[in-house]
């Protein structure tokens, strides 16, 4: 079995793949999306529902920018937390 490193470093390590919420609203709210998207795409001319989905492009790749900010922080975060209980743990060995 690989650990953890070599996995990543394989490429074998996608966490993105493997993200899909657990709420119970995320599938239902997926659908409602859709079903949204396709009555805007039956009101709007052909043109008119292309900028809209240009529109919600946008807000996309907003979103993934934040998402991409979020966890990079939320790592690092999580990495000083794991270093700080590492030192303070040494340094209550040292005193006793």
């Amino acid at each position: 079995m690989r650990s953890l490193l070599e996995s990543l470093y394989y490429g074998h390590l996608i966490p993105e793949e493997h993200l899909v919420p657990k709420d119970p609203k995320y599938r239902l709210k997926g659908r409602e999306l859709s079903e949204k998207k396709e009555a805007w795409k039956e009101k709007l001319s052909n043109d008119e529902f292309a900028e809209l989905e240009a529109l919600l492009d946008l807000q996309h790749q907003i979103q993934d920018m934040e998402n991409m900010a979020a966890f990079t922080y939320g790592f690092k975060l999580g990495a000083a937390m794991i270093i700080e209980i590492h030192l303070e743990h040494a340094n209550d060995i040292a005193r006793s």
